[in-house]
């Protein structure tokens, strides 16, 4: 079995992981990562939700953070401080910096993030082929309004300085739309089996991948089944601020609001937890089918049980 998941960072990586324990040795799994949350520090690429899959499926995730790496040392951090050097709002430890020292010097060697990628995950061996959205520059900016006006800011900032305090007003994927999709990426989604979308962000993270031209077009297209993972239970996120930028474009932070909002031209089926069985009924009349089943990532076994109930409700709605 071929299968594709579009992920974001740590609700992502725990699913994908999930996934791995559910699957057999002979699947492949591709999955297609955010790069809009990538921001440019001390000089470094840093790519958030890429490493975060790396590192989550490679056994070097902080577990209890969910970010950056265990057994964590922050000499550099320190170091910069001293100079007076940021931003100190946003953490890089000295292993986490290894990684983007690595990346920021092969792509100024002129290989692309997918070819980067590749060869970090040889180190990590994620066991699963890890693909950028795209090989193009995307940054995902928040538009907010505070004491210093109306203004545009990284969604990092907004996420991790503000911690989504302030109302987002607009969330623009900015370079997405003329970005193209990353070598392999629109191969992978017309040859697969089943397409996941984890319960990641729906809006920067899925919302964003989709924001690349041609891969919207190519998972409505795909002859799988495409099942998505509600990311809100009982009208509140998981984890995170995902209900600031829901609101942002206008969808309600409800496990039956996001379904419909990706619509029945883009899903086939749609998982809701068992605390949101209610909106089944009208997730259902939009076209989606939907069942109700524990969505919380407890642990790995409560998540391939997860991931087995999404590949069920895959080969129900194939098409």
């Amino acid at each position: 079995m071929r299968i594709v998941a579009l992920a974001g960072g740590i609700g992502g990586a725990r699913f994908l992981r999930g996934l791995l324990a559910a699957v057999g040795p002979q699947d492949e799994i591709t999955v297609i990562g955010n790069t809009g949350d990538d921001i440019h520090l001390y000089g470094l690429k840093v790519c958030p939700d890429l490493d975060t899959v790396m590192y989550t499926l490679g056994g070097g995730i902080h577990e209890e953070q969910g970010w950056g790496r265990t057994d964590e040392t922050w000499s550099i951090k320190a170091e910069m401080k001293e100079y007076g050097v940021g931003p100190e709002w946003f953490g890089l430890g000295d292993r986490d910096f290894a990684t983007h020292l690595v990346r920021s010097q092969m792509l100024g060697a002129g290989y692309t993030l997918s070819q980067v990628t590749e060869a970090l995950c040889v180190r990590w061996k994620p066991g699963v082929r890890l693909l950028p959205m795209s090989d193009d520059r995307v940054e995902t900016h928040v538009r907010i309004t505070d004491e210093q006006g109306t203004r545009a800011i990284h969604f990092q900032e907004y996420w991790v300085r503000l911690h989504a305090a302030v109302d987002a007003e607009a969330i623009v994927p900015v370079g997405a739309d003329t970005a193209k999709p990353a070598p392999g990426v629109l191969d992978a989604i017309a040859e697969a089996d089943v397409i996941l979308f984890p319960p990641s962000n729906p809006v920067v993270s899925i919302g964003t991948i989709l924001a690349v031209p041609g891969i919207r077009e190519a998972v409505a297209a795909a002859p799988a089944p495409v099942v998505g993972l509600s990311p809100i239970i009982g009208g509140a996120p998981v984890r995170g601020m995902a209900d600031k930028v829901l609101a942002a474009v206008g969808v309600e932070a409800t496990a039956e609001a996001v379904a419909l909002d990706y619509g029945s031209e883009l899903i086939d089926g749609w998982l809701v937890d068992t605390a949101d069985e209610a909106s089944v009924a009208a997730v259902e009349a939009g076209g989606i089918a939907c069942r109700a089943v524990p969505l919380l990532m407890t642990d790995v076994e409560t998540t391939a049980e997860m991931a087995r109930a999404a590949l069920a409700l895959a080969e129900q709605v194939r098409r």
